[in-house]
């Protein structure tokens, strides 16, 4: 009796170890589908504003900027979306920290295109729900933004303090 008890509490404790496993490899799928669906999101808003950055009727269709755009101009915010989104990507899947995230907008915000772009959209970002990435990525950069046109110098480097995360 002793060993039949023995032997179903190392069955019990072998179950207990499989369902661990079994739960963390579970996990481990779900985290990796959400990587796959950011990533073919991704890639099919690459292709679209390509296509809307390649033709100037497409390119109407995105024209939903703060101030009436021309065709060129239109066609940089498009590819400074582009630029943002793809550092919002990978953020969002852990290639680069936040810190990171921050040291690459605040170089993109050297460029006047990408502040204009920035203005441009902000209506676009008081829509995000509060909390999202995004949203809350937005006000990180809305904030550089900010301390970027108050500072006195040119050592924009060294502007604002980045993230802890």
């Amino acid at each position: 009796m002793t060993g039949v008890l023995a032997a179903l509490a190392a069955q019990h404790r072998t179950l207990q170890s499989l369902r661990v496993r079994l739960d963390h490899l579970e996990e481990q799928v779900a985290h990796s589908q959400v990587h796959t669906n950011l990533a073919n999101q991704q890639r099919l808003h690459w292709e679209l504003l390509s296509k809307a950055i390649d033709s100037p009727e497409l390119a109407e269709v995105l024209d939903i900027f703060e101030a009436p755009a021309s065709q060129q101009k239109r066609r940089q915010y498009l590819f400074a979306n582009a630029l943002y989104t793809n550092l919002v990507f990978y953020y969002r899947i852990g290639n680069i920290s936040l810190e990171e995230f921050f040291g690459f907008i605040r170089g993109l915000l050297q460029n006047p295109v990408v502040r204009e772009y920035w203005y441009a959209t902000q209506g676009q970002r008081a829509t995000l729900p509060d909390g999202s990435d995004e949203a809350d990525l937005g006000r990180m950069v809305d904030e550089l933004l900010r301390q970027l046109e108050e500072m006195d110098g040119d050592e924009w480097w060294v502007v604002g303090d980045p993230p802890a995360g």
